[in-house]
C-alpha cells in the first residue's frame, strides 16, 4: 500500500512526526526521501533524514534494506548499468562520542585479535555531501548500488575539472560545488546544492550558471584520495575528539555534512573486513548542534501505554536545522515541577540525533500546571518518584489501546496494526489482544473498514501467528514493566516459557541480572497478563523455543563450545545454521582469529577468510563435511 501524497505533504510539514506512522508507512517514506535525495530533489532536509526519520526506522527495523546495502541512486539515471571498476560501498554513520566510542572498541578488540603491536593510526577526512562517482580515468560512473552503475563521463566532456588541477583516474570520489560560489551566484537558482550536482550529471543540456560554474572551476570532481587529512594514534582522537572534528569540518570549502574516521593499519582493516554494506574500518561522524530557545505555549499531558504522564510542551513555531517545530516532548512532570517547564516558560530545544525535539534545559522559569486527573480516564493520578502516573491499568482507553499497538509493534511480523487501525477497533469495543484475534473479515467491514483494508488486516493477522517469531519476543509483546525482550530472554534462558507464570520471587531474584525489585514488578506483570497469555495460546503461535542454558551446560555433542565462522554462499539458510550451532552450545564468531576453531565454508569464498585461518592454525571445514559433523 503506496502513501499518499496527501499523507506524505503531511509528513514533509511535520503535522504527522515519525512516531506517528506505522513501521510500513515510516520505511517507505525514508526509502521515497532517501530515492529523492539521490535524484538531486530531495524533499526534506538533510537534518530530517539523518537525525529524525533514519534512527527510529533504525530502532523499530533495524534488518531494513537501507540499513544492509548500499542506497542506489535516484531515478534520473536511465542508462543502462555497468559493473564498477571497484566496489563502492557506503560508510557507517555515528551520531554521538559514544557510538565513536563503540566503534574504537571494536578497532581495539581486533587489533588484539591479531596481536597489533603498533599503536592503532586514525585518519580523519570531510565528509562530502556531493554526488558520489568512481574515475577509473577512461570514465566516469556513478555510485548506483555500490556494484554496477551508470557512465556519466559526459560531465568531463561538459568540463568538469578535478580538484587540485590532479588529474583523471584516481578513483572513488564526489562531484561538488564550493560552498562559498554557490550562495555568491547559485542559490537563487538552486534550492540546495545537491539540485545543482544532479543537474551536472543529467542528460538534459546543462542550464548557463551550471556550465559557468564548472568553467570557474567551482564545480569539481573531488577524489577522496585528494581531501585534506588529520592524522593520528588512536589516543589522540579520544583526547581531542571536538577539536578534531571542528578542524576537520573547516578543511574545505565544499558542504560537509560530517567527519570520516578510519584505520590506516592494514593488518587491522584486513581483519574488520565489511559487511555488504560498509567497511568496519571506516565511520562517518554526524552532528547536528543546532539549538534555539523558544517559548512554551501550553504543556499538556499525555498517557503512554504504562500509565506514565509525559508532559508535551505546545511552542511558538520555531525553525530549527530546516523544520518547523512546534512541540517537544519533557521528561517527566518531575523536571516540570523543578525547573518551572510552564506557558510562558522559554526552553533551549535541540534536534540532535533525536526522533524528536528535546528540551535540554529551561531557561526561564513560569507557573506550572501539574495535572491531578488522568487526561484519558479522568482517575486520581499518582506521584511514583519523579514521574507523574495513571494507576487505572485496566480501564484507562489511552493504556489499552497503546498496549494493543505495542503488541504487533513488537511481534514485528506484521503490517497494518498501526495507531490508527488500534483506535478505530477501541471505537468498536475492542479492549484486548485476544478480541483483535476473534474478528473475521465481516466483522471488521462492519467497523467501516474497506474490504481490502478488512481482507489485508485478516491475512496480517494470520501471518503474525504462523510466521516464526522467537519466544522471548512473543513475552515481551505484552509490555510488561521491566520485562523488555533483552530481560524476556535472560528470563527463558532460565526457565521455560509454560513454567515463568508459576514462579516465586526467590526463583526470579536469583536469575542473574534480575534484582528484588525489578522481580517483583515482574511478577506482578506476569499474573496480570496470565489470562490474557492463556487465551492467545490456542492460536497457536509458532514460537521459536529459546534453549535452556541448563540444557547447554550439559550438552555432549563434540562441537559443544566450539568457535565457528560461517563464510561463503551455504546450500541452506546461513541463520538456520547459525540457530543451529547455538541449540549445541556452539559459539558462532564473525571473523577468524587465533581463537577459532573451524572456519566452515560455502562456494564463492573470499581470500581473506582463508588466509587467516591458514595464518591462526584454523581448520577449515566444508559446509557438507560440517553438517555430518553435527549429525554426529
Amino acid at each position: 500500500m503506496a502513501l499518499s501524497q496527501q499523507v506524505i505533504n503531511q509528513i514533509i510539514r511535520q503535522e504527522v512526526l515519525a512516531d506517528d506512522l506505522s513501521d510500513q508507512d515510516l520505511a517507505k517514506f525514508c526509502e521515497l526521501a532517501n530515492a529523492a535525495y539521490r535524484d538531486g530533489n530531495p524533499i526534506i532536509t538533510d537534518q530530517d533524514y539523518d537525525f529524525v526519520y533514519l534512527p527510529v526506522l533504525k530502532q523499530r527495523l533495524p534488518k531494513h534494506s537501507l540499513f544492509q546495502v548500499v542506497e542506489p541512486e535516484g531515478q534520473g539515471f536511465s542508462e543502462e548499468k555497468v559493473l564498477l571498476p571497484e566496489a563502492m560501498l557506503s560508510t557507517d554513520k555515528a551520531y554521538s562520542w559514544h557510538e565513536i566510542q563503540k566503534w574504537i572498541e571494536r578497532l581495539e578488540k581486533s587489533a588484539t585479535d591479531i596481536s597489533l603491536t603498533q599503536a592503532i593510526q586514525i585518519k580523519a577526512t570531510p565528509k562530502l555531501d556531493g554526488f558520489a562517482g568512481f574515475d577509473d580515468g577512461a570514465r566516469l560512473y556513478t555510485r548506483g548500488d555500490g556494484k554496477k552503475g551508470s557512465d556519466i563521463s559526459r560531465v568531463f566532456a561538459r568540463g568538469l575539472q578535478v580538484y587540485n588541477d590532479s588529474g583523471r583516474g584516481q578513483g572513488a570520489g564526489e562531484i561538488v560545488i564550493k560552498q562559498s560560489y554557490f550562495q555568491a551566484h547559485l542559490a537563487d537558482s538552486f534550492e540546495y546544492p545537491r539540485n545543482f550536482q544532479a543537474s551536472l550529471i543529467k542528460e538534459k543540456a546543462l542550464d548557463e550558471k551550471a556550465q559557468q560554474a564548472i568553467n570557474d572551476k567551482a564545480a569539481l570532481f573531488v577524489p577522496f584520495v585528494q581531501l585534506p587529512t588529520w592524522q593520528g594514534e588512536v589516543g589522540e582522537l579520544i583526547e581531542q575528539f571536538e577539536l578534531i572534528v571542528a578542524e576537520v569540518l573547516a578543511m574545505v570549502d565544499f558542504d560537509v555534512d560530517g567527519v570520516v574516521f578510519e584505520a590506516t593499519n592494514e593488518a587491522l582493516k584486513t581483519q574488520m573486513g565489511a559487511n555488504r554494506k560498509f567497511h568496519r574500518w571506516q565511520i562517518a561522524f554526524k552532528e547536528n548542534k543546532d539549538k534555539a530557545q523558544v517559548k512554551v505555549l501550553s504543556v499538556t499531558p499525555q498517557v503512554g501505554r504504562t500509565g506514565k504522564i509525559t508532559p508535551v510542551a505546545e511552542l511558538e513555531p520555531t525553525l530549527l536545522s530546516g523544520a518547523t517545530i512546534v512541540r517537544a516532548t519533557g521528561h517527566h512532570y518531575g523536571l516540570v515541577k523543578e525547573q518551572g517547564l510552564g506557558a510562558g516558560s522559554v526552553i533551549e530545544l535541540t534536534r540532535s540525533g533525536l526522533v524528536i525535539p528535546k528540551i535540554n534545559q529551561v531557561l526561564q522559569s513560569a507557573p506550572v500546571d501539574i495535572p491531578t486527573i488522568c487526561p484519558s480516564c479522568a482517575a486520581p493520578l499518582q506521584w511514583q518518584a519523579d514521574f507523574l502516573m495513571c494507576i487505572n491499568h485496566a480501564l484507562c482507553p489511552a493504556q489499552m489501546i497503546g498496549k494493543m499497538e505495542y503488541f504487533f509493534k513488537i511481534l514485528a511480523n506484521n503490517d497494518g496494526f498501526g495507531i490508527a487501525t488500534i483506535e478505530k477497533l477501541y471505537e468498536h469495543g475492542i479492549r484486548k489482544i485476544s478480541q483483535i484475534y476473534q474478528l473475521d473479515h465481516s466483522a471488521l467491514v462492519a467497523m467501516g473498514f474497506g474490504d481490502k483494508t478488512s481482507e489485508n488486516l485478516m491475512q496480517q493477522l494470520r501471518r503474525s501467528h504462523t510466521e516464526q517469531i522467537e519466544d522471548w519476543r512473543f513475552l515481551a509483546a505484552f509490555g510488561m514493566a521491566r520485562m523488555g525482550t533483552g530481560n524476556c530472554e535472560n528470563l527463558l534462558k532460565a526457565y521455560a516459557l509454560k513454567e515463568v507464570f508459576d514462579l516465586s520471587l526467590a526463583e526470579i531474584s536469583a536469575i542473574d541480572g534480575f534484582a528484588d525489585l525489578s522481580a517483583k514488578m515482574i511478577v506482578v506483570g506476569l499474573q496480570a497478563i496470565r489470562a490474557e497469555f492463556d487465551v492467545l495460546q490456542h492460536y497457536q503461535f509458532n514460537l521459536e523455543i529459546t534453549r535452556l542454558d541448563a540444557d547447554i551446560a550439559q550438552s555432549s555433542h563434540a562441537l559443544f563450545g566450539k568457535k565457528i565462522v560461517f563464510t561463503g554462499k551455504m546450500l541452506g539458510s546461513r541463520e538456520v545454521m547459525k540457530k543451529q550451532a547455538k541449540t549445541l552450545g556452539m559459539q558462532v564468531l564473525s571473523s577468524v582469529t587465533s581463537k577459532t576453531n573451524y572456519l566452515i565454508i560455502g562456494e564463492n569464498v573470499g581470500p581473506k577468510k582463508i588466509e587467516n585461518a591458514q595464518k591462526f592454525g584454523v581448520e577449515i571445514v566444508k559446509e557438507l563435511d560440517y553438517m555430518a559433523m553435527i549429525a554426529q
